[in-house]
């Protein structure tokens, strides 16, 4: 055996060749932008895109086929142009010709890459083919013209790479459906799903919609501070942040309503404003953290008035966006398939209203006390939901029992749009006493498919009243309730100048997109919702001592 052992060692030896690494994705795509100059070549500064392809499109292949020069397959044009655009599929039919389609304007176009065309010759040919890939954003100049099998195009003549894709895309068959990536990672969405741009582009159509229509109702738009001292305008609960210069505890706004009606007690007679608002709420299908709403307020107006226009409002927009006061509601999952039943939405005026307290006196069969602010009131209200089993998360302060009846049994019946009118005065600290019912308020809230989408009311607009209504507040958050306002003195002072009869109103701008563009997450109609961090865990832990409100959340310090 020791022979042979050293006869194999007198033979020639194989070299033993080191094992490559291949690089990955990533690293071969850093390698050639390495190669080009991360400061140079890689990425240019400009490019001269002289159509987009909508443009190109337009110009020289118009839709009105009589008005076109390209007509049999295989014609060019002379006009040597340049367009740009991301490279979304490339495929090659051999070394010498190479097909890209190119991506840009919710468009796509074929590029064809022929060496015989290019002007750079063979080495610039396969150089560039060699480094542009899927993703890629690259800058093309060429001619018009039709391909062999009449596919209208541009071929190139030069091509360069303006941007690198450092990851490949989703693959076209399985696409990005992956619903909270696509919420993580909306750039990747719009790449791959490119229909999800227009929820998008039919959001900025209904903003602009309803911009036109109040300024031209002579209104006039404004901006309110969106750090407050006091969280007041609505019942929410408030972040809290800190001003260090002024060492002073501020909140993130949660309405615009109470400087809004300071500008009409100055003498602006019609304002709105349409703007973020931010509350320290929950996360669901109808909910974010931060949101889009306008509020409207227009002297010498009530409720009644800002009913119609709320009607006028919507069916203009109905009409303007669909031709037509009918809106097919029906979301599709992510396969695309519709789910559900379609719902129309009827937008034909006027819109249906429902009076709270005659209506649920008819729904319970009971007679509603002749105050809404005592003990008893409070008592009667406990009993009366816990015979009907109808739920309130604590604290059960009487505008919460209200609230869950209306929800109950109300909220559930407005799938077409509709009014719930009339609310009592407990539960509308800034709304005008109701002029037949004292008990009541001149307030309506407008709701579609079963949500709220409206707030609005004749405006209280007497400030010892407004006084006494804050002070109701403060002892339901002393109760418990984190969403009750605050006092606010400034405003108080404003309505002791003087503020006219006014009606005031509020629109949720998500939701309306929702319901106009067909979707059933208010997430598909913000381009960055609020996402829970990847990896968190589910159980949220807090410190030991924390007390929590009725809804699960810790109490807000009170300063």
């Amino acid at each position: 055996r020791r022979v042979h052992g050293d006869l194999r060692k007198q033979l020639p030896q194989k070299d033993k060749k080191e094992k490559v690494v291949e690089l990955s994705y990533f690293d071969q795509r850093k390698k050639t932008v390495d190669e080009l100059g991360q400061l140079t070549n890689a990425y240019p500064h400009k490019f001269d895109a002289q159509f987009t392809i909508p443009g190109f499109r337009s110009k020289f292949y118009p839709e009105d086929a009589s008005q076109r020069k390209l007509v049999n397959n295989g014609d060019r044009l002379t006009d040597n142009v340049s367009i740009a655009g991301r490279i979304v599929v490339k495929r090659s039919a051999g070394s010498k010709l190479h097909f890209i389609t190119l991506q840009g304007d919710m468009e796509n176009m074929q590029v064809i890459s022929n060496l015989a065309d290019f002007a750079a010759g063979e080495k610039g040919f396969t150089a560039i083919h060699n480094q542009i890939k899927r993703g890629d954003i690259i800058g093309i100049q060429g001619v018009p013209g039709l391909s062999n099998t009449g596919e209208f195009s541009i071929i190139a003549t030069s091509i360069v790479l303006l941007s690198a894709c450092f990851h490949m895309l989703p693959d076209n068959h399985y696409g990005f459906s992956n619903v909270e990536q696509r919420f993580r990672q909306r750039y990747l969405d719009f790449i791959v799903n490119r229909d999800n741009i227009k929820t998008f582009q039919g959001r900025s159509k209904i903003i602009r919609y309803i911009r036109n229509f109040f300024d031209g109702l002579d209104f006039t738009e404004v901006e309110t501070p969106m750090l407050n001292l006091v969280a007041g305008g609505a019942a929410a609960r408030p972040f809290i942040t800190h001003h260090n210069d002024l060492n002073q505890r501020m909140f993130l706004r949660i309405a615009p309503e109470l400087y809004l009606k300071q500008l009409v007690v100055g003498g602006m007679d019609r304002v709105y404003e349409l703007g973020r608002q931010f509350r320290n709420e929950g996360i669901d299908l109808t909910h974010n953290p931060e949101f889009t709403s306008i509020e409207a307020y227009w002297a010498y107006k009530d409720y009644n008035d800002i009913m119609t226009m709320t009607e006028d409002l919507l069916h203009g927009l109905a009409m303007y966006l669909h031709g037509s006061d009918k809106v097919r509601w029906c979301p599709k999952d992510v396969s695309g398939k519709e789910i559900g039943e379609p719902v129309i939405f009827n937008f034909q005026r006027p819109f249906k209203r429902l009076y709270i307290i005659p209506e649920l006196e008819k729904r319970l069969n009971v007679t509603f006390p002749e105050e809404f602010e005592s003990d008893a009131a409070n008592k009667w209200l406990l009993d009366l939901c816990a015979k009907n089993k109808v739920e309130c998360n604590p604290p059960t302060t009487t505008p919460r029992l209200v609230d869950a009846l209306i929800a109950e049994y109300l909220e559930v019946e407005c799938t077409q749009p509709t009014f719930i009118c009339d609310h009592p005065r407990v539960m509308s600290p800034l709304a005008k006493w109701h002029r037949t019912d004292p008990r009541l308020t001149e307030r309506f809230e407008m709701f579609l498919n079963k949500k709220e989408l409206c707030n609005a009311y004749t405006e209280l607009n007497n400030p010892l009243v407004q006084r006494n209504e804050f002070e109701k507040q403060i002892k339901n958050k002393d109760a418990g309730d984190d969403e009750a306002m605050e006092q606010d003195e400034t405003f108080l002072t404003a309505l002791e100048y003087g503020l006219p009869p006014t009606g005031g109103w509020g629109l949720g701008i998500d939701r309306l997109v929702m319901f106009m563009t067909s979707m059933n997450n208010i997430k598909e109609v913000l381009l960055f919702p609020a996402m829970k961090p990847e990896g968190q865990p589910d159980v949220v832990k807090y410190a030991p001592g924390t007390v929590l409100n009725g809804q699960g959340v810790p109490r807000m310090h009170v300063q």
